[in-house]
């Protein structure tokens, strides 16, 4: 039975692999394509791409992580470089689609507070001031990451289990601020949520006394936009309490099916909410579209 559900979990972790890569690699090349055709980007096409390849990455080291870990325990030697890289992709993801939230925030919402309209007139600067900000945070992680996954690992190789008072308060602060760096901008994301919630609802209602439907198509756009800041914090934080457990719940890791599901539950974030960005985006919409209509038109040619 375990190795059944086994299977079914590497199946589908291979799937959702394959799907993310698929997604984020058409992302990315369809917004190179058009920067290159226009010479310019536009903020949110220039987050999408950085974010899309960002999460090629996260998926990669996921995958190689889990094989590293589930079929080939020799690989416990490149232990400290897959972390690293999974470190950085992951902060980079997340801090990006954290970013998109908060660029949809400041593209839809219109609250009267000076410094909400100071905000938004420099969204641009905010996004780069909030990437190069958390990036010194970024170096001070991948620090400490070092050295304790280098202690652990020369730990390993020696067969020393003796612990140390230094080995416990590096392996204590590289876990703190794994969760932090995860907790942090969940909780931005959520509160611009909350704010696009919040004017949605007043504009809806300024509508109804105003007369008109529902189906205005500001009101739609408002509507999509809320709908892939939903799907985002869903997955999100699907990924978050995964990591969290990962990071503070060691002991239960040692269960190999425990490990799998895990593992299975954090490739699904930069899967599927990427497909999902595609499908809130109209210029991505159309082209995978068009994308999938070509093979049909191209055996309809063929057949004539």
């Amino acid at each position: 039975m375990i190795t059944l559900v086994s299977s079914i979990i590497s199946i589908l972790m291979v799937a959702e692999f394959v799907l993310g890569n698929f997604v984020n690699g058409f992302i990315a090349l369809v917004n190179c394509n058009d920067w290159l055709r226009k010479q310019k980007v536009s903020l949110a096409d220039g987050i999408l791409t950085a974010l899309a390849v960002c999460r090629i990455v996260l998926l990669w080291t996921i995958l190689i992580n889990w094989y590293a870990t589930m079929y080939n325990p020799a690989l416990y030697s490149l232990r400290i470089v897959i972390r690293v890289a999974w470190t950085v992709s992951n902060h980079f993801s997340n801090w990006l689609a954290t970013s998109l939230s908060i660029f949809y925030l400041f593209k839809i919402a219109n609250f009267s507070s000076l410094i909400f309209l100071h905000l938004k007139w420099r969204v641009k600067s905010v996004v780069l001031m909030m990437i190069l900000g958390t990036s010194v945070i970024l170096f001070f992680q991948v620090a400490v990451l070092s050295i304790d996954e280098t202690i652990q690992t020369s730990e390993y190789e020696r067969n020393i289990t003796e612990k140390t008072k230094l080995r416990d308060i590096l392996h204590l602060s590289n876990m703190t601020l794994l969760t932090l760096t995860n907790f942090i901008p969940f909780t931005m994301s959520l509160v611009s949520f909350l704010l696009l919630i919040f004017f949605l609802w007043k504009h809806l209602r300024k509508m109804q006394l105003n007369g008109k439907r529902s189906q205005d198509p500001s009101t739609k756009v408002h509507i999509k936009a809320m709908q892939t800041v939903i799907s985002f914090l869903f997955l999100f934080a699907t990924y978050m309490l995964t990591v969290i457990l990962t990071i503070w719940n060691s002991n239960e890791l040692q269960k190999e099916l425990v490990q799998m599901l895990f593992q299975a539950l954090a490739i699904t974030y930069p899967s599927i909410h990427s497909f999902i960005l595609i499908w809130t985006n109209r210029k991505l919409t159309q082209t995978f579209l068009s994308f999938l209509w070509q093979p049909r038109c191209w055996l309809k040619v063929k057949g004539t």
